[in-house]
């Protein structure tokens, strides 16, 4: 019994070990077998429109050899093609001409085709602006209008700011011993104000002045040029203007007679007389005063010749011709309403109200010197002391009423189709008023009376007008 367990270790030892040769064996032979199976090439490539064959690079499986018998044939036992299911007709139509081919026969046709560069084609790229300005004037013009309009309005604002400052620094000390407030703003005073005009535009600045016998108040106005618009520059280049002062005194009513007179350079005489009404109702205009009243470059408008006489005295006519250059027009009186309204605009039933006005146009020096300015300010000064201190004569003041009694009479007829159309407007919203209140009330004895009050009312505007003639009894 020991000795068949010896033989039996032993024979499991020497099965062991010959299993162990039998597996290098096997790839001994593997190695060194010729019979290697190679993979299958393609059978054939599609027409030379397609890239590669249609074909799928399937590698074979290597074969299996059985060491067992070196003589039995090899087995070649090949798996399925694994692009196998693209043929499925049902399941991908015309798979088989279209042009999507696997990644693998691309590479194997691109080995076999000639290969053929893809023609390259630049891209027209623009030239870059910055050397071709002149492709951009218009809009470096455009550039530089505006630098140049921002620029011109920005000198323009600062020196007509500076022109009404030394006018108002010049001409302070004067305005303050002949009025009690100056610079009136509507405001309340406070301690440490500054005595400045009022600016209602760029190129408009206005002072009001107030608290002096025989007037109401006084209005200084500087009509500047529109030196911040460059359009206004451009034009004044080819019509040129000055800078105005004008000033507006309002006389009271006790301080003035009736009148009214105009002294204007030639060149606006016949513009004011056009365009105002007190000068186009009551004055004539006489272009021949030079040789009568001594007067060079002006053209008289006068009411009555007795205010004429009176007003030109020595003192005027003297600062008439020195200062020729700046005195524009001087206007004087007591039914200022304002410039002619148009026909086009809302008629009026009644006269505008009226003014008693003392008006001083003067022309600003085109080089800034405002000492030049103070004598004209002593004069709008003269001249209202002279005003108030005139006195028509007996003759004169009848010719003034009937003169006013003309124009008012004149109105009154142009204006009559207008107050007829008017009141018979309000006679008709009367009775619709009365009507509305009588049928508002439950009273039907009331409202027949009414009714036939208005039929007889109808029937009488209705009825022809007839004339009665008196015929003498023989």
């Amino acid at each position: 019994m020991r000795h068949l367990l010896i033989i039996l270790i032993v024979t499991l030892l020497l099965r062991q070990i010959y299993c162990q040769y039998d597996e290098f064996a096997e790839f001994e032979d593997f190695d060194t077998d010729d019979d290697f199976v190679q993979p299958s090439q393609p059978n054939s490539q599609k027409n030379d429109k397609t890239i590669g064959s249609k074909n799928i690079n399937n590698d074979d499986d290597f074969a299996e050899i059985d060491d067992q018998d070196d003589d039995e044939q090899v087995l070649v036992e090949e798996e399925d093609n694994e692009f196998e299911h693209f043929q499925d007709e049902e399941e991908f139509e015309n798979f088989l001409g279209s042009n999507i081919e696997p990644e693998i026969d691309i590479k194997l046709s691109d080995t076999k085709q000639k290969t053929v560069e893809p023609k390259l084609t630049m891209a027209k790229v623009p030239i870059h602006f910055r050397t071709h300005w002149d492709s951009y004037w218009m809009e470096i013009l455009m550039l530089f209008g505006l630098l140049a309009y921002f620029t011109n309005y920005l000198y323009g604002k600062k020196k007509n700011s500076t022109i009404a400052n030394l006018w108002l620094n010049t001409h302070k000390t004067l305005l303050e011993e002949n009025f009690a407030l100056v610079g009136d703003d509507g405001r309340k005073e406070s301690e440490g104000s500054t005595l400045n005009f009022v600016k209602e535009s760029e190129s408009l600045y206005t002072l009001w002045c107030s608290g002096r016998v025989c007037c109401e108040g006084m209005l200084v106005e500087l009509k500047m040029i529109k030196r911040q618009d460059l359009v206004s520059i451009i034009a004044g280049m080819m019509k040129p203007t000055q800078d105005q002062l004008h000033i507006k005194v309002e006389m009271s009513k006790d301080s003035m007679d009736n009148f009214v007179f105009c002294i204007a350079a030639k060149k606006i005489a016949t513009k004011l007389f056009k365009e105002l009404v007190d000068l186009n109702k009551f004055c004539t205009l006489v272009n021949k005063a030079e040789d009568k009243y001594n007067i060079n470059g002006y053209s008289l408008l006068s009411e009555m010749q007795e205010v004429s006489q009176t007003l030109l005295d020595a003192r005027l006519i003297t600062a008439l011709n020195k200062y020729s250059h700046l005195i524009d027009f001087i206007h004087i009186s007591d039914q200022f309403c304002g410039p002619i309204q148009q026909q086009e605009d809302t008629q009026t039933l009644k006269q505008p109200d009226v003014k008693r006005m003392l008006i001083c146009g003067f022309n600003m020096p085109a080089k800034v010197n405002m000492e030049d300015m103070k004598p004209l300010l002593v004069l709008v000064f003269y001249l209202m002391e002279r005003v108030r201190r005139f006195r028509l004569s007996k003759e004169a003041k009848t010719k003034s009423e009937k003169n006013r009694l003309r124009v008012e009479e004149e109105f009154m007829k142009t204006t009559h189709a207008a107050r007829a159309e008017a009141a018979a407007a309000r006679r008709e919203e009367k009775r619709k008023q009365e009507k509305e209140r009588i049928l508002a009330e439950d009273d039907p004895e009331k409202q027949r009376r009414w009714e036939k009050k208005e039929q007889k009312r109808q029937q009488k505007k209705s009825a022809p007008k007839m004339k009665q003639l008196s015929i003498k009894a023989l």
